[in-house]
C-alpha cells in the first residue's frame, strides 16, 4: 500500500517496548524492503561504518548501493531505499523522491513524529504491524485572520507548480508583507503557520522558511528584500 503522501509503499521500523537491542528493530526494516517489488536496494547510513550486523551483511551484497549523509542530496535515491536511523533534516530530504518503495529505521521518536503523521507510512514493530490508516479525518483548523489564510494558499500554490519548491520572489513578497503590514502577523503565531502549511501539503523546507520568517519577525528582525518588491504587500 502506498503511503499518503508518497506514491509507494512506505515503512518505518521502531523500537518496541521490551526491546533491548535495535537490531531486531534493523531486521524487521530489511525484511520489509526486500519483500517489496521493485529495482537495486540504496542504503543509506550517516557513516560508512555501521554496527549492525543486519546492515552489514546488506551493504556487502554486490548489488546494494550505500549512500552516505555527507555530500547526500536530492536525486541520490532510487529503487528501494532503506533509510537507517534519519534525523529530522534527512527526513525533509525524503519529500519528492522518485522511489520503489522506502523502508526508514526510525531512532528517535520526536524527530520521526512529525513525519510520521504526515507520510502515514506503515510503522513495524516487534509485535505488531500498524497499517497505515485507510482514511483520515481531515483535521480542522480555525481560519487565520487578516487574510493570511489566503497568502498562505496562494504560496503553496506557487511552490507546488516548481519542482524544487518556494522560489525567491515568492519569498519576499512574504518578508515584504510582513514588514509593510506587521498588524497583519502580529496575532498569528508561529505554530499556526506551521499548522496551516502542513495541511496545504508544502514541502518541509518550504515549511520551515515561511515559520522561520515569521519567527524573526516576532524578534524583531527585519528582512532585505530586493527593490522589486521593496513596497509588496498582499491586498
Amino acid at each position: 500500500m502506498s503511503s499518503e503522501s508518497y506514491n509507494y509503499p512506505v515503512a518505518i521500523s521502531r523500537l518496541t517496548d521490551g526491546e533491548r537491542s535495535r537490531e531486531p528493530q534493523n531486521v524487521r526494516a530489511v525484511r520489509w524492503l526486500l519483500e517489496q517489488p521493485g529495482g537495486q536496494v540504496v542504503v543509506v547510513t550517516p557513516r560508512r561504518a555501521v554496527d549492525s550486523p543486519v546492515l552489514k551483511q546488506l551493504i556487502a551484497h554486490p548489488n546494494v548501493r550505500q549512500v552516505i549523509w555527507r555530500g547526500f542530496s536530492i536525486g541520490m535515491l532510487s529503487g528501494r531505499v532503506l533509510h537507517a536511523w534519519p534525523n529530522r533534516e534527512h527526513f525533509k530530504k525524503l519529500w519528492g523522491q522518485d522511489l520503489d518503495a522506502l523502508a526508514v529505521i526510525e531512532w528517535n521518536e520526536d524527530e520521526a513524529a512529525e513525519w510520521i503523521e504526515d507520510v502515514n507510512p506503515v510503522q513495524l514493530f516487534a509485535d505488531r504491524i500498524v497499517e497505515p490508516v485507510a482514511s483520515r479525518d481531515e483535521v480542522e483548523y480555525e481560519p487565520l485572520p487578516n487574510g493570511v489564510d489566503g497568502i498562505l494558499e496562494y504560496v503553496a500554490a506557487m511552490a507546488a507548480g516548481y519542482s524544487t519548491g518556494l522560489k525567491w520572489n515568492e519569498e519576499d513578497k512574504l518578508k515584504a508583507d510582513m514588514m509593510n503590514r506587521p498588524e497583519r502577523w502580529v496575532p498569528i503565531t508561529v505554530d499556526q503557520v506551521r499548522a496551516k502549511c502542513r495541511a496545504l501539503k508544502m514541502r518541509p523546507d518550504d515549511i520551515d522558511t515561511i515559520a522561520g520568517f515569521l519567527q524573526r519577525r516576532k524578534e524583531g528582525r527585519r528582512f532585505n528584500v530586493r527593490s522589486s518588491y521593496k513596497t509588496f504587500s498582499f491586498k
